[in-house]
This record gives structure tokens, sequence and C-alpha cells, in this order.
């Protein structure tokens, strides 16, 4: 930890923020109208293979995990959304991003203004009971197709070609079923051109999250859930690819010139899965010590790739070009796509606990923390499977934990008072007291 009395590091806003706000804003905006341009309305998850839909021209595809969280962080709307989905039957404890998500629909109110954008299909994958039932509800409820794409995500590294080929064979099996039933003729080009935006953005916002390892932290986490999630609802588009590389630029920038996201740093944290949406607040309680989140298993690795070292650290992934990649096919770039999904750390941690220990334990190594804290939280029972086996795992380390309780995006499962005494008990146990 930094010592009391250190000189402050110098601190400095984003120059991009400002950018990224607009992306965000007009990723949601292009949603109103969109059949009326004769654009594609696709409705799926945030991991579905987005850049796919690219082939049939100009489209939208609306994420749910992102648009559950967004309606998560305004605890009105949220709670109005989860009551039209309880009123019908629905269980309290189901995903809370797809309650959001479910409310908005059934109420036809979409959060950024006007009625829920209508579908032409429902474009899915399969990694939880979740996201399976999710759309096949809202293919019911709209009337419209639904495809849904199993990812053979798999605890042990065998059957790699297998696992491999049975992922791609779906892709391949989607574009035909996406020409039946919206009647276009499917554009190779336009993949190709998708997924080189994808893999540069995923990697790029690898390189980012690897330049969080610096002391001081250039991003904190709070900023970094803002960034990361633009590539849960356009990462196949350029120019996204090209904000992430500016975003890169300006963060080599800042750790060069020492610029810190906390100027008060002296305790580094690292963060578990979701964080809670409708209590960002705790990130700035924990400033108030002088600690800082560095990041997150979910936000370093949920829509991010890297190349692998001997010991299993991360490096940065090398470019197409490096790799002497040219897609010249649609094969080509099927493989590409399979290639990243694959082998993003969050999808190979999520049904094995021992390799999910494994990684934070290398993650608080190798960001330098000072202690780890994990979300127990109701509204995702994938993500927080085995937590408290990673807390044993990481403590056996002799790798300071704390946990709390919480739901990512419904404030009726938010016990703020207890989530702060929990996070002040840990961080005095790290030697901490408040900053004047």
């Amino acid at each position: 930890m930094k010592e009391l009395g250190q000189k402050l590091y110098q601190t400095r806003p984003l120059q991009c923020w400002q950018k990224a706000k607009e992306l965000r804003q007009k990723s949601y905006q292009r949603y109103h109208g969109a059949r009326e341009r004769g654009a594609i309305v696709s409705l799926g998850s945030g991991e579905a293979p987005m850049s796919m839909l690219a082939g049939l021209g100009e489209y939208v595809h609306l994420a749910g995990e992102p648009y559950g969280a967004s309606i998560g962080n305004d605890p009105a709307f949220a709670q109005a959304c989860t009551e039209a989905v309880e009123a019908r039957g629905f269980a309290r404890d189901l995903c809370s991003y797809m309650r959001n998500y479910w409310g908005s629909m059934f109420t036809d109110r979409f959060y950024f203004g006007g009625p829920m954008p209508k579908p032409h299909f429902c474009f899915q994958t399969h990694i939880c009971d979740s996201h399976a039932k999710w759309y096949q509800l809202v293919s019911e409820y709209y009337g419209v197709p639904y495809y849904s794409i199993e990812l053979p995500i798999y605890p042990e590294k065998e059957n790699k070609e297998l696992r491999r080929d049975y992922l791609l064979a779906q892709l391949h099996e989607a574009i035909p079923w996406m020409e039946s039933v919206t009647g276009k003729t499917y554009d190779d080009e336009l993949l190709i051109r998708a997924v080189e935006n994808e893999y540069r953005a995923l990697s790029t916002w690898g390189e980012i999250c690897l330049l969080n390892r610096n002391i001081p932290a250039p991003l904190d986490q709070k900023t970094m859930l803002s960034l990361y999630s633009l590539s849960v609802y356009q990462r196949g588009e350029k120019a996204l690819a090209d904000f992430y590389e500016e975003l890169r630029d300006e963060v080599r920038a800042r750790v060069a010139d020492g610029i810190a996201a906390l100027p008060t740093e002296r305790c580094r944290i690292l963060d578990d899965s979701q964080p809670l949406w409708p209590f960002l607040q705790l990130y700035r309680f924990l400033e108030k010590y002088g600690a800082v989140a560095v990041g997150s298993l979910y936000t370093f690795s949920l829509m991010a790739n890297y190349d692998f070292n001997p010991d299993g650290s991360w490096k940065a992934k090398a470019s197409l070009e490096e790799r002497g990649m040219n897609l010249r096919t649609r094969d080509d770039a099927l493989r590409l796509l399979t290639e990243l999904y694959l082998e993003r750390p969050m999808n190979t941690c999520c049904m094995n606990q021992e390799e999910k220990s494994r990684v934070m334990a290398m993650l608080f190594r190798e960001w330098r923390c000072d202690g780890v804290m994990i979300h127990l939280n109701r509204g995702c029972e994938l993500t927080c499977s085995g937590a408290m086996e990673n807390r044993l795992a990481l403590q056996k380390e002799g790798i300071p934990v704390a946990v709390f309780e919480g739901n990512m995006a419904d404030k009726r499962e938010v016990d703020q008072r207890l989530v702060l005494d929990r996070l002040e008990t840990f961080l005095v146990s790290l030697g901490l007291t408040p900053l004047e």
C-alpha cells in the first residue's frame, strides 16, 4: 500500500469520456424507427455473436444484459419492471437483468424513450439457464422466430477441437436460417469486416485492462464499467474499434505521465463480478479510504481477449496482421469468432470454480492488489456460483477477501448500510483509516 503522507498523484478527466457517452447514446437512439429505415431488428444477449448480423446489412441488436443494467441504475424504473414480471407469476430469484428486460417488454416502455423495439427475430446464445429461457419468452411474446446457439463451455482444456467444431457448425447453420426468416441475401464481405472490427475491439480492450496494472491505476472500476459495456452492444462496428484504440492511446499516455484515477491511491482492490448498479456509490466509499477498485474478472474478460503466457497470466493479443491472418471467406470469419468465444477467460471460468480461483489469484498478483471483494449476487446465479469456494481458495493463498450480499439490478435486495459496514470493516483490517 501507498504510505500515508506520500505526495498525491496527479489526476485529470478522460479526454475521450464525452465521445464514449455519445457512442452509448447513439447506440440506443438508433432503435427508434429502425424497422421503418429497413434495418433488421434483433433481440438477444450481449454474448450473442452479433457480428454475424452484419451480413444482413443495417441491423440493430438490443443486448439484454447492458439494457437490464441501465434499468437497474434507475431504481424506480427497475422496480416497476420487476413488479410487472412478478405480477405475472415469475419468481423473484430469476436473473435480475432478465426481469428488468421482461418488465420493460410487458409494459412496452423502452428505457431510452418510446415503446420497446419490435424484433424481426431473437438471436441468442445459451451459456446459462436464464439465457436459454429469456428469449424463448420474448420470441413467444412477439410471435417471432428464435435462434439459440449453445456455447460449449467446458471446464477442462480437453476436447478443444470437438468444442470448436460444434460451435462452428452452429454459426454456419445460423446464416441460412437468418436468410430464410428475413428474405435477405447474406453478404460475406460485411461479415468479414464486422468480425475484424470485433477482434480489434476486444483485443484493444484487453490492452487497456492490462495497462491498469500500473501504479497508480489510470482507470478505476466505476469508469471501466461504463467503458467496457460499449462492446457488449456494438463490438462489430468500426466506430467502437476506433474508439477503443483512441482510449488505449490515452490510457498509455496517462501511465507515462503518472496520471491516476484516484490521486490518493494507497490501496488497490480487485472487484468480482457484476456490480451493484443501484448502488455504485460504494466505489466512492472506497475512495474515502484511499482505496481504488482497479477492475474485476468481469470487466477484464467478459468482452476482452488475450494471449496467454506459459504461467497462465495474460498478455496483449496479437493483431491479425501480426498473426499473418487475412480473412477471405465466411468460414475464415466464423472460425475466428469461434476462437474468440471459446478462449475468453470469463467463459472458461464460469463452469470451473478451481479455474476461477486460479485466475482471480493471478489477477490479484498481476494487478498488484491489496484485497479482493466478492459480491454474493442474488441477481445472477451463474457468476455467483462457487463464490464462497473462491473466497476460501484465495484466503488459503493469504489474500484478504471481503464478501457482501446484494443484487446487481434489484434495489430491494441491496442493504446499503450493511454493504458499507462490511467494506468499512475490511478496509480497517487492511490498516486503512478515512482520509481527511
